[in-house]
């Protein structure tokens, strides 16, 4: 495979192998969300010694299994691979880590029944989890459509949406641990009497904010869309057909209201439920709030992810990916997250029962944009999609060896008895259910000073809200400023411009291999998008979390294009937003200041 499309000298790269200090914006985000305050609001730790709190209280762990002396080994890798911003754990882990608290996981998912009972315990369950810092995804599928008979009053049901909108206003009332926002996913299976309504839920931009939404699909009404033709759809109660709808009419709508308004995304059941590691405990019907963590019920998952960005190194003048760093950083993130598991304090007994038995981790990667970058290679480009391929594969067979090997010695997932792997011939043993998951990164990115998981650069300058309790992280790309200053390209009002625009796309006095690679999210085809998350998708155990970021201009015909290539190329869900298809957004082009 071909790395050197505009190649890079190496110049002042670093190998990732001394600490280094968070840069401002990383800095500001741990002064308002995760480190330790005083009864005033004033940060009582620094970020090093928030590092060293988690270091610590994780490393803690091995005092169980191999002693004490080997959790103080433990605890300096930790510390030493956070504090380099090699490998980051997922927000709760970082807040509430060797505190009062002591939740450490981000996703959950929980189980809603046909029943106010259940409904309503599911509503307090989940203001627990929020309260922690958590996130959580619902399946409504089993609630009865709007207008069935309620037999206990005489009454009519409102159906899954109204139940919908309550969860909402309860995730509203509940800031995560008094630093994060509440985050759910919402899912319905499409043969559901009420997916009319479900996908034209958010229609109105004032409802279920505090929801993503999915229809969940099944290959048997892929099929039926492909063709044109009438689908049944089921009474989850009774669970006899309820009527027919065109299975080529429900997807198009799903498409339009995507467009439109950024939901709903799509869940692939059966692809993602043929890698269930454990299917005799029951089937995925949901996900985590941004999808790439499919769990059963009351099962939750702690993500950690590893930042390609530091994983080069500087080999005859060139800057290539550093493989045994990559594998110390893979064999140290395993090892942590497994740890994060028994150092939990989970917020249901359910929840931990489940966990502890299936012992779920979910390895990725961030700043997989700023690593192209760096070796040279355009993001929407074949030798993009193949090293795609190979370092997942990298991480997901190391991170495979590394939960084997402390099967070994500290014994396999509880459940391991009635998973998958335990029905080959010859079994392998893994201290884990699942290992890799490529998780969205949000606010760790900026702690790590990288680009987010698998992306593209959203922009080269842009606008960051709703990190910081409304106020506004202007971000403009470190590596292209250094990049311009070294090759001698700045020029009178240059940076304006790139602060105005956002992208290279109409300066055409720059290099074209400059401009190439540093192509942003809107400037890439829709289908490169979905290309590069199969990649990752092919090693990952669970999902992968991926925007296909559309231009404005786009077409409802693009959706529709995006969403069947995703389904052909084995994606587990899929995720599309139209610039400015919302009043409001995270991600905003350009400065306040430039305007």
């Amino acid at each position: 495979m071909n790395l050197n499309i505009g190649p890079k000298s190496c110049g002042k790269a670093r190998s990732g192998t001394k600490p280094i200090l968070v840069a401002e914006n990383g800095r500001q985000v741990l002064d308002a969300r995760y480190l330790i305050k005083d009864e005033q609001g004033v940060p009582m730790e620094s970020p090093e010694k928030m590092f060293r709190r988690v270091a610590r209280e994780i490393a803690g762990v091995d005092a169980r299994y191999d002693g004490i002396g080997v959790a103080q080994d433990t605890g300096d890798e930790f510390f030493e691979s956070m504090t380099r911003l090699e490998f980051l754990p997922n927000s709760p882990t970082l807040m509430n880590a060797g505190r009062g608290l002591g939740q450490l996981s981000a996703c959950f998912v929980l189980p809603i029944e046909d029943s106010l009972e259940s409904i309503f315990e599911t509503v307090k369950s989940t203001a627990l989890i929020h309260k922690s810092g958590g996130g959580t995804g619902f399946s409504f599928s089993r609630i009865r459509p709007k207008g069935s008979r309620v037999r206990s009053t005489q009454g009519a049901s409102s159906g899954p949406v109204s139940f919908m909108r309550v969860f909402d206003a309860a995730t509203d009332a509940v800031k995560q641990g008094g630093a994060r926002r509440g985050a759910n996913m919402g899912v319905l299976r499409v043969d559901h009497p009420d997916i009319l309504e479900f996908i034209q839920a958010k229609s109105c931009g004032s409802d279920l904010k505090n929801f993503n939404i999915s229809v969940a699909v099944n290959d048997a009404f892929l099929e039926a869309a492909r063709r044109g033709i009438d689908y049944v759809t089921i009474d989850p109660l009774t669970k006899n057909p309820a009527g027919s709808l065109n299975a080529a009419e429900i997807f198009r709508t799903i498409c339009r209201n995507a467009w439109a308004y950024g939901d709903p995304g799509l869940l692939f059941l059966d692809r993602m439920n043929r890698d269930n590691p454990t299917p005799g405990l029951g089937t995925f019907e949901t996900t985590n709030p941004c999808g790439e963590q499919p769990l059963l019920p009351y099962e939750s998952c702690n993500l950690g992810s590893i930042n390609l960005a530091k994983m080069t190194a500087c080999r005859k003048g060139e800057i290539v990916v550093d493989y045994p760093l990559l594998e110390r950083t893979v064999r140290t993130a395993v090892h942590f997250l497994d740890n994060v598991i028994d150092a939990n304090t989970y917020p249901l007994p359910q929840i931990n029962a489940i966990t502890r038995g299936n012992r779920k981790i979910g390895l990725g990667v961030m700043g997989w944009a700023d690593l192209l970058i760096r070796l040279g290679i355009p993001y929407d480009s074949q030798p993009a999609l193949d090293l795609a391929e190979n370092i997942m594969g990298f991480i997901h067979r190391i991170g495979r060896q590394a939960s084997f090997d402390l099967a070994r010695r500290r014994g396999p997932f509880p459940n391991f008895p009635q998973s998958r792997e335990a029905g080959k011939k010859k079994p392998l043993l893994q201290r884990n259910a699942t290992i890799t998951t490529i998780a969205p990164t949000g606010t760790i990115s900026i702690i790590a000073g990288c680009s987010s998981g698998i992306e593209p650069l959203f922009a080269l300058s842009y606008t960051r809200r709703h990190v910081l309790d409304g106020k506004e992280l202007q971000e403009i790309h470190p590596g292209l400023l250094s990049e311009l200053s070294e090759r001698g390209l700045i020029r009178s009002g240059l940076l304006d411009e790139i602060l105005k625009k956002g992208s290279l796309n109409e300066l055409r006095d720059l290099p074209v291999d400059i401009a190439r690679r540093y192509r942003t999210a809107l400037e890439i085809a829709p289908e490169w998008h979905v290309r590069m998350q199969a990649a990752f998708q092919r090693y990952s155990d669970n999902g992968v979390s991926k925007t296909v970021n559309l231009r404005y201009e786009a077409t409802r015909e693009d959706v529709e294009s995006v969403y069947r290539l995703a389904g052909e190329l084995g994606c587990k869900g899929i995720t599309v937003y139209r610039d400015r298809s919302r009043s409001a957004q995270v991600l905003n082009i350009g400065c306040a200041a430039c305007a």
